[in-house]
């Protein structure tokens, strides 16, 4: 005895084969569509872990066996077809975008905190000094250099180096000290 029911709007629909007059057996793409949809969204779902990503994927892959479906449907399991490519896809969204974020960890801007009151205070000390002058503390404060090598550096005798030191540091001490005065009464 045979019971049939009526097809419920859930089910998909039985997979078709159609007989070509000329060649083998071939599976109808509504069919296979329709059948294995929901399952191969399933397996991609626990794969890469978002249904929307991997509804997205079975439907490309879909779109692609649709595109080639004359040889896809000779295949003796056209489904594997299917979820090969879905598979594939999936692993190339994933490399794609871990290629990116390591892109983006590269390109990220360190945050550095800007120049404390003192450091401020100084490079504006720095920048009212005579330019000889300046460049001389620079040079021998900042870049480490003696005396004969700055003169050897501005091409004039010792003496006039040291003479620009003095004189620099004694305009650095005035405008740092009124600043801090100014700063600490605040």
């Amino acid at each position: 005895m045979t019971v049939t029911r009526e097809p419920r709007l859930d089910d998909p629909p039985p997979e078709r084969t159609v007989r070509r007059p000329d060649g083998p057996e071939t599976v109808d793409f509504d069919g296979l569509y329709h059948a294995h949809f929901r399952s191969l969204t399933i397996q991609l779902t626990a794969y890469c872990g978002d249904l929307a990503q991997a509804q997205d994927l079975v439907q490309e892959a879909f779109c692609r066996a649709f595109a080639r479906w004359s040889k896809v449907s000779r295949y003796d399991d056209p489904v594997a077809w299917v979820r090969r490519v879905a598979w594939n896809l999936a692993t190339s969204r994933w490399r794609r975008l871990r290629t990116a974020q390591a892109w983006l960890h590269r390109q990220r801007e360190e945050h550095v905190p800007g120049p404390g009151p003192d450091r401020v205070a100084l490079t504006a000390a720095l920048a009212e000094l005579p330019a000889v002058q300046r460049r001389a503390v620079v040079l021998h404060y900042l870049a480490d250099l003696s005396v004969a090598q700055i003169a050897a550096q501005e091409d004039v005798p010792e003496g006039t180096v040291k003479s620009w030191l003095h004189r620099g540091r004694a305009a650095l001490a005035a405008k740092l000290t009124t600043t801090n005065e100014v700063n600490h009464h605040d």
